[in-house]
């Protein structure tokens, strides 16, 4: 297989997909969700590989959401937004333990990324947070309803309408990560959970897997609801300031908005 954006590895049971643009602190744009996707599809049919690893390359950035140069008119090309739901489709149908290796930022549509997938070991220097509301976009697909399964109503609500970054401790703190170690060792931490669970029953944990995404299927619904209002969203001037003043490097001005 050829990709353009990620690093794919398959060794030992273990199947590896590396962001590959960490001079954009790996932002994906359309492509970089294409290999992706393939990359998943690939997992999927190998009955060989029993776990799944995502992470950035690199030592500053997991993903840090969309590339803002592939924007089109106030938002992201229509697209990518499909790339996104199919992206976040196979982390939670994929029939194998999925762990977010978070080596540095993890905001936005990044952030929903590693929210989605099975576990999270985050470096010391990881940073989370959301960042929709002040650019011009949002997430009311899994990125809000089940983040607020996962961290809590209230907490959830918080990341989302103050959009602040939060460390690695604080991550851990509210339920969004697993474990968090120091940098030059979280390779080594993913590897030995990778290994404790190829010791496990692959059906079980398949079963598993699918039993704890039954009780929050129904969000399918509305992630393609939400998607579909995020498009329509991207041609009002609201989302234009937001996305303007994030190119610009200006604080935004949405008071006219709410008049």
């Amino acid at each position: 297989m050829n990709f353009e954006d990620i690093i794919y590895e398959k060794k030992e049971g273990v199947a590896k997909i590396v962001v590959n643009r960490p001079e954009k602190f790996n932002a994906f744009r359309t492509e970089t969700l294409m290999d992706m996707i393939k990359a998943f599809e690939d997992i999927e049919l190998d009955r060989s590989i029993g776990v799944a690893v995502l992470t950035g390359a690199g030592n500053k950035a997991f993903c840090v959401g969309g590339d803002a140069g592939e924007a089109k008119g106030a938002g992201y090309r229509p697209e990518l937004l499909v790339y996104v739901r199919k992206v976040h489709d196979m982390i939670r149908k994929l029939p194998v333990p999925i762990i977010a290796a978070v080596n540095g930022y993890a905001i936005g549509g990044g952030h929903v990324f590693h929210l989605l997938c099975d576990l999270t070991i985050a470096a010391e220097t990881a940073v989370f947070g959301q960042a929709g509301p002040k650019v011009g976009s949002f997430d009311a697909g899994y990125g809000a309803a089940y983040m607020a399964r996962v961290v809590g109503e209230k907490r959830a609500r918080e990341i989302w309408f103050l959009c602040e970054q939060y460390s690695a401790q604080e991550a851990q703190a509210m339920g969004l990560v697993n474990k968090v170690v120091p940098l030059d060792k979280l390779e080594e931490e993913v590897d030995v959970w990778c290994r404790k669970m190829l010791a496990l029953s692959p059906t079980a944990l398949k079963f598993l897997k699918a039993s704890f995404n039954r009780e929050t299927d129904h969000l399918a619904g509305s992630e393609a609801m939400a998607f579909n209002a995020m498009w329509l969203y991207y041609q009002t001037e609201e989302a234009a300031e937001g996305k303007n003043a994030y190119l610009e490097k200006r604080p935004t001005d949405f008071s006219k908005f709410r008049k």
